[in-house]
């Protein structure tokens, strides 16, 4: 009777939002690149044609890979000539929603800027916009699509990034099993319950149902529908006694800001199962990992998110918070790009 109980409480806490569901915003469209299917359609070329690297080795698609959710599976991305990058490629799930700096430390404004960034970087795609002009010219099949897209012109490095930067809008997710569950319909495991519980702190609720639960303290951050606050924060990864010590600064090299230092921007969590490894340098290898750090309360620094102390979860409490964020997972908005 008493395990009955339990899982009637794991169901309601199942259905506890559902009334409501989840508040997708509108997708911000810059004044000067409106999405057109002809804009769309040219990004999406540029997307997966290596033409835009400087030996035709590598093209968007390498470092974001659709049936990773756009990710790649390596700790950190590789470029041209075999060169190793020195970040994590994050996932491109609902990056159209974004309207903060992009990038792991925030160094592009918006998706038109993001797109103009790897064709120059060495352990990126390795060449110039001179170059990559140059060969987009030379090809008439271009030349037509930017025509269509954009009207007479030729293609130039502005263009290229208002298409990308199209194509990245449309990548958009709305039906894992947790849309499905605000939405009414389906339901969570028991199990995916409790995940759901401990990872949005329902133990601060005092009513019997949730007291026991312990808190997760992951919705600060990972905040719904997108599951970020698109918010910079140190969260316990490396000690350093002295902000300045920091191996990679992260936002602090973009701000210029010593307690900066060892901030990377929040991650989405969509379709957070598809896109292992994880970190800002893809040191986690899985799920499990990633709790197991949080559980134990990080490392210090002066500036780690006051969010991040030992958690004293169970091994059921992280099984379940495992559980919960599958259910984050959307492949229906991975499989019908290409």
């Amino acid at each position: 009777m008493r395990w009955l109980l339990y899982t009637l409480v794991l169901l309601g806490v199942a259905c506890r939002e559902v009334e409501e569901p989840p508040p997708y915003a509108a997708i911000l469209y810059p004044a000067g690149n409106p999405s057109t299917e002809a804009g769309i359609a040219l990004g999406r070329k540029l997307f997966f044609d290596p033409v835009l690297s400087a030996d035709g080795s590598v093209s968007c698609a390498s470092c974001h890979q659709p049936a990773r959710a756009f990710s790649d599976g390596r700790p950190v991305s590789v470029g041209t000539a075999g060169r190793a990058g020195t970040r994590n490629t994050p996932g491109l799930t609902n990056v159209g929603y974004f309207h903060q700096a992009l990038f792991w430390d925030g160094r592009a404004e918006n998706l038109e800027a993001q797109a103009l960034h790897p064709v120059g970087t060495a352990h990126e795609m390795g060449g110039s916009w001179p170059e990559v002009i140059e060969k987009l010219r030379a090809r008439p099949d271009y030349v037509a699509a930017f025509r269509a897209a954009f009207g007479k012109v030729m293609p130039d490095s502005t263009l290229v990034g208002r298409a990308l930067a199209q194509f990245q809008r449309t990548l958009v997710s709305t039906d894992s099993k947790y849309d499905r569950v605000r939405r009414g319909e389906e339901e969570y495991t028991p199990e995916e319950a409790r995940g759901h519980a401990i990872f949005f702190d329902f133990g601060d609720d005092p009513s019997w149902a949730y007291a026991n639960f312990p808190k997760g303290e992951c919705a600060h951050c990972h905040t719904p529908p997108h599951f970020t606050n698109q918010r910079f924060e140190n969260n316990g990864l490396d000690e350093a006694v002295d902000l300045a010590a920091f191996v990679d600064p992260g936002r602090g090299n973009v701000s210029g800001q010593v307690y900066d230092n060892g901030r990377f921007r929040n991650p989405s969590l969509r379709n957070v199962a598809l896109t292992a490894p994880y970190m800002h340098d893809g040191r986690f290898r899985s799920l499990e990992e990633v709790i197991d750090h949080y559980d134990s309360g990080g490392r210090y620094a002066e500036n780690r998110s006051p969010n991040v102390h030992p958690l004293h979860l169970s091994t059921g409490d992280k099984a379940a918070l495992v559980a919960f964020l599958h259910t984050l997972t959307d492949t229906s908005s991975v499989s019908k790009v290409r």
